[in-house]
């Protein structure tokens, strides 16, 4: 046995705060990792792909608005913008009622990037599912309101 195999096995008997806990961060890395591989896409930090993921639902918000959106701190989202700005992923609009304002919007080619990351995320973890013995396949069919209740409870 490997490493990574007995402590899957030790996690196993822990409590379910700390399984969940244990599993959720190193489940997303992996499909993040396994795509950014298969689909050749940049290596961005999460927290410019939450920016990304924010701007692009809303359409654009203010650097003050999407710093509460976030929950980050205002210099955080300074920090960001002087990077993804840099890096044509993140385009400044002027607000027409004050000049002094800005608009942060997904640039073009941040839009291409998180619809080529959604699809080959998506066509992975299809993959990957389907290789899974159906009865995994159903009970983690069956786990998602329950998890989509407990991100609510989270954000809350």
């Amino acid at each position: 046995m490997d490493i990574r195999t007995d402590r899957l096995e030790s996690m196993a008997l822990a409590p379910l705060e700390a399984q969940l806990s244990a599993l959720l961060g190193p489940l997303r890395r992996a499909v993040l990792r396994r795509t950014r591989a298969a689909e050749g896409l940049p290596d961005l930090p999460e927290s410019q792909i939450e920016l990304l993921r924010l701007l692009v639902a809303t359409g654009g918000l203010s650097p003050s608005r999407a710093a509460r959106e976030l929950e980050v701190a205002q210099s955080t989202i300074s920090n960001l913008l002087r990077t993804m700005t840099a890096a044509d992923l993140i385009e400044r609009r002027p607000l027409q009622a004050d000049g002094r304002g800005a608009l942060l919007v997904a640039s073009t080619r941040a839009r291409g990037l998180l619809d080529r990351y959604d699809r080959a995320s998506a066509a992975l973890l299809r993959e990957t599912l389907d290789g899974l013995p159906v009865d995994d396949r159903r009970a983690l069919e069956s786990s998602l309101p329950a998890l989509r209740r407990l991100l609510t409870a989270l954000g809350s």
